[in-house]
């Protein structure tokens, strides 16, 4: 039962972290488009279009990766802040080349843009921290027996 509960938690953590990260991604490419004194008012149900489509897109690609690192933390019991970070930045990462062309000849990517990698990353690491405190920090305490209870308490 505990496991169900688990999995739940999850599967929570995971779609806010996608979100947040979705968000980040979305803010990060229409900043230099808000920065435009020109543009006037902002369309408000556009923008919940494009950050729907942002969750979208950071959940999709990152379920794989994002999954393969809740596994290993919760296997190992890894409750880290930091193990987190780094690993949502890894998925950010990941993210990223998956979209890029690999050339197998000269094992090297095409088309790296810097700030693309940036922004993935970054999103990454504010996914992995949302993820962390949600589910991370309790990462594998789901196979701890609990305490005993006191020997003359009642049941």
């Amino acid at each position: 039962m505990a496991l169900i509960g688990r999995l739940i938690v999850i599967a929570f953590a995971f779609l806010l972290a996608s979100f947040v990260a979705g968000l980040v991604v979305v803010t990060a490419i229409l900043i230099p488009e808000f920065s435009d004194i020109g543009i006037g008012p902002i369309d408000q149900s556009a923008l919940q279009v494009v950050i729907g489509f942002g969750f979208i897109f950071v959940s999709g690609f990152a379920l794989i990766p994002a999954l393969l690192i809740a596994l290993i933390t919760e296997a190992f019991s890894i409750r880290s802040v930091l193990a987190y970070a780094i690993g949502g930045g890894l998925v950010g990462v990941a993210c990223y080349l998956g979209l890029i062309p690999f050339d197998p000849e000269t094992f090297q990517f095409d088309g790296i843009v810097r700030r693309q990698l940036e922004i993935l990353t970054g999103a990454g690491i504010l996914g992995g921290l949302v993820y962390w405190l949600i589910a991370g920090r309790n990462a594998g305490r789901w196979r701890e027996s609990p305490p005993p209870l006191p020997s003359g308490s009642p049941r």
